[in-house]
């Protein structure tokens, strides 16, 4: 792929694209040990090697990391006043990436975070159904009776629905714990849900995102990159 210089030393976390200019203006940059002084000029990240003070620079044009998602962090890029899921990905070479979905600032777990436009197209379509699986909490314990009614579908709001779901005890029926998989993701959706059938959640984490599933030697706040295997399997879930 051809990419202008000062972008890709731009993407790659340099700094901003008058400080990268800055930078080659000052003869740091070399590439393919020829010192480039030039912003404009194309580099090809498939084959040329790109250094920055005698270190190379490798191009990634994409990023994907599994983050173990703490409460009291909002699933957003960039806040002025709050803390975010991307400011947590601290060793992240781009500086477009973002949450594929959200979680409720209150709610842990399994979150990706990458800068692939198309994969979170792909992965929170409507269309495409994908599962995520939730541990839940509640204020009470679920009799049988409001479980069918929360697997069949039950009204979160006036006149909207939500789909079919499957709910599993974590110990036996009539519990205060479980798990719960939907399809769709809208708005407080797993909360809601349970609210329409008299419980509180107390507690919210999700546990798996399609075949992709929260590593559990991540420690809340923690996050690791995803294996070229996951990244794939997230892809052909979305064919």
């Amino acid at each position: 792929m051809l990419i202008r210089l000062d972008k890709y030393l731009a993407d790659m976390g340099l700094g901003t694209r008058s400080q990268v200019k800055e930078l080659i203006k000052k003869g740091k940059i070399n590439i393919n040990g020829i010192v480039i002084k030039d912003g404009n000029l194309k580099v090809d990240s498939h084959k040329d090697i790109v250094y920055f003070e005698g270190n190379p620079i490798v191009y990634e044009e994409f990023e994907y990391y599994m983050l173990n998602k703490p409460s009291g962090v909002i699933s957003a890029s960039n806040d002025k006043h709050e803390k975010t899921v991307v400011d947590l990905i601290t060793d992240k070479k781009r500086d477009d990436l973002f949450p594929i979905g959200r979680l409720d600032k209150d709610t842990e777990g399994l979150l990706i975070i990458s800068n692939d436009g198309e994969l979170s197209h792909n992965l929170l379509s409507p269309k495409k159904h994908i599962n995520k699986t939730y541990y839940a909490e509640l204020d009470k314990p679920l009799s049988k009776d409001k479980a069918d009614k929360v697997c069949e579908g039950v009204y979160i709001e006036a006149g909207v629905k939500s789909m079919p779901a499957k709910l599993e005890y974590v110990n036996d029926i009539n519990d205060t714990k479980v798990y719960l998989t939907i399809h769709e993701g809208k708005y407080h959706q797993v909360k809601r849900m349970f609210q329409a059938v008299g419980c509180k959640v107390t507690y919210l984490k999700r546990i798996s995102m399609g075949p992709l599933k929260l590593d559990d030697k991540l420690q809340l706040g923690e996050y690791r990159r995803l294996t070229i295997e996951e990244v794939e399997a997230l892809k052909k879930c979305n064919i």
